[in-house]
């Protein structure tokens, strides 16, 4: 009986160190497409990215939401879900009445899954200006962004953020 017992141990053992290798073996892939990407497209997705972060310093919103696919889906925190071009254009002219950022980004990770999407994890940090009663306050995000190539452009599919602190 006691050989028994071991002997499921030891096979149950090997069998989770071989998932646990496995696990890592997947984790590695994810990680190395990183850094084996196509050139073309990281500069597409950045300067994508970059059309929109200068879209929220500059309070533009056919900028903002022209940087997101048909049916991009915006999820701010703390606020409604906009999915759509409409939705997307109403909650940026309202968050752009309601502040003006001053912010600087820096784009952490890009990770393509393939020739068409790609994951993207950015942190922003600076200030923004409440209209509502002039007072300035930190800003600082951890963003996420779902990117899809849509008719050779790179654009935002999907998109939240959240505060560290």
């Amino acid at each position: 009986m006691k050989t028994v017992i071991i002997t499921a141990v030891l096979l149950f053992s090997v069998t989770a160190c071989q998932k646990d290798i496995k696990q890592k073996k997947d984790n590695s892939a994810i990680l190395n497409s990183t850094a084996m990407e196509n050139p073309t497209t990281k500069t597409g997705i950045e300067k994508s990215l970059h059309i929109y972060f200068d879209a929220l310093n500059q309070s533009s919103v056919e900028q903002a939401a022209g940087q997101y696919t048909s049916d991009g889906i915006f999820m701010p925190a703390g606020l409604p879900t906009a999915s759509g071009t409409s939705e997307l254009t109403t909650a940026y002219k309202n968050i752009f009445q309601a502040i003006q950022l001053n912010v600087n980004f820096k784009i952490e990770e890009i990770v393509t899954l393939d020739d068409n999407t790609a994951f993207v994890r950015t942190q922003s940090n600076g200030t923004q200006l409440i209209h509502a009663n002039g007072q300035k306050t930190e800003e600082l995000n951890r963003e996420f962004f779902l990117m899809k190539n849509e008719n050779g452009a790179w654009k935002i599919s999907r998109y939240m953020f959240n505060q560290p602190k």
